[in-house]
C-alpha cells in the first residue's frame, strides 16, 4: 500500500501533541545530563585520587615480600632481579614506569626535639613528580639532587615541630634488616606543604642509596617496586599476571588491596552514585512509558481504522516503536547540546570548593583536590547513551504491543 513510510508517520505523530513530546524529551535530556555529570565526576575524581595515592606510595601495583602487607617491616625486602624485569617487560603496554622504594618508620631528632615520622627513600635520578606526587608540594628549599647523600625533605609542620630551618642537621633512626638500630645524619634541603595533615606533620623523603647503605641492602634491593600504569583500571589484571610470573618469591599487590580504606571509601561513593543514576533512569523511563501509553490510548479509534484499511498489527507495532526511536534520538541530541558547555567548563576550569570544604580534606592519607573537575571515560559515555536508548525503546514495547492488539470493530464505534 502506498503512502507515507512508518518513519515519516512516526515523526508526524510525535508532534501532534507538541507539549507532551517536549516534556518527554526534556526528561530524557535532563536524565542523560545528570547521568553524564555524575559519572564524569566519579570518573575524574576517583581516577585522580587513585593516581595521587599511587604516586604518593607504592604505585598502582606494588611488588613486595609476600608477608610485607601483613607486617610491613624493613626486614622484608624484594630484589629486582631478572625474573622481575622479565615480568615487567611482559606488561610493557600497560606499565608506564617501575621504581624502587624503601618505605618505613623513622625517628627524627634534633638537639631540642624528636618526632616519629614515615619516610620514603627514592632515587632522585629516576623519579620526579610523575611517580612521586609529593614533590609537587615542595614549599621551600629545593628537591633532592642526584648524588646528594645527606639531603632530607620534611613536611613543613614536622620541620617546624623539630625547630629546623633549611640547612639544619637532623638525625634519623631506623631498624636495619638484622633488627639493629642504626642512625644517619641528614641536612634539611626543603619542606613540603600539602593539604594532608598526616603528610605535613609526619613525613620525610630520603635518598635511597644512602638508606640502602644504612640498612645493609644491596644495590637492587628495596621494600617494594612501585609499578605505575597508564590506566589504573588495569591494576587488578596487571597484578594478577605479575603475580603468576613472580608469585612465591614476591607478591603483586594492587592499590585497592594495599590501601583498603581508600578502596572502601571509593566503592561506597561509587555505589551511592550508581543507585542515584538508576533511580533517575527509572523515573525517566516511567515518564516515557506514560507518554507513549497515553498517546496510544488516545488513538485507539485511529488504530482500529488503520487495521480496517489494511494495516497489519506488526506494522502498527513498528509505528509506535519508531516513535520511541525518534524520542531516543532527539533526547540524545538534546542531551549532547545541553551537556557540552558545562562539561567543557567543568573539565578544564572546574569549581573551587575550598570554602565548602572549610580547609583541608584527607581520606586514607590522600588529600582531596578542592577544585572539582570532571572527565568521563569514553566507555562509560557510550554505556549511558546505550542505556538511554534501550530504556526509551523498552518503555515503548507495551504501548506498541497494545496498539497492535486493537479490535477494529470495537474501537471504530468509539466516539
Amino acid at each position: 500500500m502506498s503512502g507515507p513510510s512508518v518513519l515519516t508517520l512516526a515523526w508526524r505523530n510525535l508532534w501532534r501533541n507538541r507539549r507532551r513530546t517536549l516534556l518527554t524529551m526534556g526528561s530524557i535530556v535532563f536524565g542523560v545530563f545528570l547521568a553524564v555529570v555524575f559519572t564524569a565526576m566519579q570518573d575524574r575524581n576517583w581516577k585522580d585520587m587513585i593516581d595521587l595515592a599511587a604516586r604518593l606510595g607504592g604505585g598502582h601495583v606494588s611488588l613486595q615480600h609476600p608477608e610485607y602487607l601483613d607486617t610491613p617491616t624493613l626486614t622484608r625486602t624484594v630484589v629486582r632481579g631478572e625474573a622481575v624485569e622479565a615480568a615487567l617487560d611482559g606488561e610493557r603496554s600497560r606499565v608506564a614506569r617501575a621504581v624502587d622504594r624503601v618505605v618505613g618508620p623513622t625517628m627524627l631528632a634534633t638537639a631540642g626535639e624528636n618526632f616519629s615520622a614515615a619516610f620514603i627513600a627514592f632515587d632522585p635520578e629516576v623519579e620526579d613528580e610523575t611517580t612521586l606526587s609529593i614533590l609537587e608540594a615542595l614549599d621551600g628549599g629545593a628537591a633532592l639532587e642526584p648524588g646528594d647523600a645527606q639531603g632530607v625533605i620534611l613536611g613543613h609542620r614536622l620541620a617546624s615541630n623539630l625547630g629546623m630551618e633549611l640547612g639544619d642537621k637532623v638525625v634519623y633512626t631506623v631498624t636495619d634488616r638484622n633488627g639493629e638500630i642504626v642512625s644517619g645524619l641528614a641536612r634539611l634541603r626543603g619542606t613540603l606543604r600539602t593539604n594532608a595533615p598526616s603528610v605535613d606533620g609526619g613525613f620525610c623523603l630520603l635518598p635511597i642509596a644512602t638508606v640502602r647503605d644504612l640498612l645493609g641492602y644491596g644495590d637492587d634491593e628495596a621494600t617494594m617496586v612501585a609499578v605505575f600504569l597508564h590506566d589504573q583500571r588495569q591494576s587488578g589484571r596487571v597484578a594478577g599476571r605479575l603475580d603468576r610470573e613472580v608469585g612465591g618469591a614476591l607478591a603483586a599487590v594492587p592499590w585497592n588491596t594495599s590501601q583498603p580504606q581508600l578502596a572502601a571509601f571509593i566503592a561506597l561513593k561509587v555505589g551511592g552514585a550508581v543507585f542515584m543514576e538508576l533511580l533517575i533512569a527509572v523515573l525517566v523511563a516511567a515518564g516515557i512509558f506514560n507518554t507513549l501509553f497515553v498517546s496510544v490510548m488516545e488513538r485507539l479509534r485511529e488504530f482500529g481504522i488503520m487495521l480496517a484499511i489494511g494495516w497489519s498489527p506488526g506494522r502498527l507495532f513498528r509505528l509506535v516503536m519508531m516513535e520511541s526511536v525518534w524520542l531516543a534520538a532527539l533526547g540524545l541530541v538534546g542531551a549532547f547540546l545541553l551537556t557540552l558547555g558545562p562539561y567543557l567548563y567543568l573539565s578544564s576550569t572546574g569549581l573551587d570548593l575550598t570554602a565548602v570544604y572549610g580547609g583541608t580534606v584527607e581520606v586514607a592519607g590522600v588529600g582531596l583536590d578542592p577544585v572539582l573537575k570532571i572527565g568521563i571515560f569514553p566507555r562509560n559515555a557510550v554505556m549511558i547513551a546505550l542505556f538511554a536508548v534501550v530504556a526509551t525503546l523498552a518503555s515503548g514495547i507495551y504501548p506498541a504491543w497494545r496498539a497492535g492488539r486493537v479490535e477494529p470493530v470495537e474501537t471504530i464505534r468509539v466516539v
